[in-house]
């Protein structure tokens, strides 16, 4: 594992040259460009706060449902998009694999890396939110580099997972998006998670982007330290899938150019 590491770090610069491709080409001969980064994640805020919020009457717990949505829906765009990107991303590289070496997790993770580009200018409008609704930021915002980081290690190996099986089976790619949307209804992205009844909750906080989304929620809408115990079970659970996903990609490497 630690040689695979160090063999990944060497390619770095193609890691990073990938990413940057991966940006360019999402957003070439697009009208706004860049600008729909925010406008996915605005667009579901203003439409769950209409549906959810006014007609539904979905508690935010306190908070202005825009700024309760909208921080959740950062995260899990972020999520979302990085992992429907990077599913195909082995596949659709076919000459590059057959042709040249490099390590193939390469492309996956280039896909995410490619993504938080899109996640660090949605945060933006995170700011603006605050500001509207007279939220100031306090210092438990300190926690955000735990939470994004738990939310990279568990989204880099779905990806690993996900698109080393695409090659393998080619309808992945399309369970995959339908696998979120299922998903993202199973994670309080629209609701709190006290909408959960008691006896299911523990049950329903098992799911990471649970723990994950709560965790934003908590330390910029509620400005709050996350809940330690179940922050510290969650990072243990997803770097210990991290490593598996790794360890399974790297077991089935060898077999990609000749299935592709």
């Amino acid at each position: 594992m630690l040689a695979h590491l160090k063999e990944l770090y060497r390619f770095r610069d193609l890691l990073w040259s990938l990413a940057v491709r991966d940006i360019k080409v999402r957003y070439r001969q697009t009208l706004l460009g860049v600008a729909w980064a925010i406008l996915q994640p605005l667009a579901f805020m203003l439409t769950f706060t209409v549906i959810f919020a006014k007609f539904g009457k979905v508690s935010a717990e306190g908070a202005p449902y825009p700024l309760f949505s909208y921080t959740a829906l950062v995260a899990w765009t972020f999520f979302a998009t990085g992992l429907t990107l990077s599913v195909n991303s082995i596949a659709a590289n076919i000459k590059l694999v057959q042709k040249v070496y490099f390590p193939r997790e390469v492309l996956p993770i280039g896909a995410v890396v490619g993504c938080t580009v899109d996640f660090l200018i949605a945060g933006t409008l995170v700011v603006g939110l605050m500001v509207r609704y007279g939220v100031p930021p306090s210092s438990h915002l300190a926690w955000l580099p735990w939470l994004i980081s738990m939310e990279l290690m568990l989204l880099v190996g779905l990806s690993l997972v996900a698109s080393a099986l695409n090659v393998f089976f080619r309808d992945i790619k399309y369970i995959v998006p339908i696998a979120i949307q299922l998903w993202m209804f199973a994670t309080p992205v629209i609701y709190p998670s006290s909408m959960i009844p008691e006896r299911w909750r523990g049950w329903y906080m098992l799911n990471p982007m649970a723990i994950i989304i709560e965790g934003f929620r908590e330390v910029v809408v509620y400005r709050q330290a996350p809940e330690l115990p179940a922050l510290l079970a969650t990072t243990a659970g997803v770097a210990a899938f991290g490593l598996l996903a790794y360890a399974f990609f790297k077991r089935v490497e060898p077999k990609f150019a000749d299935l592709i």
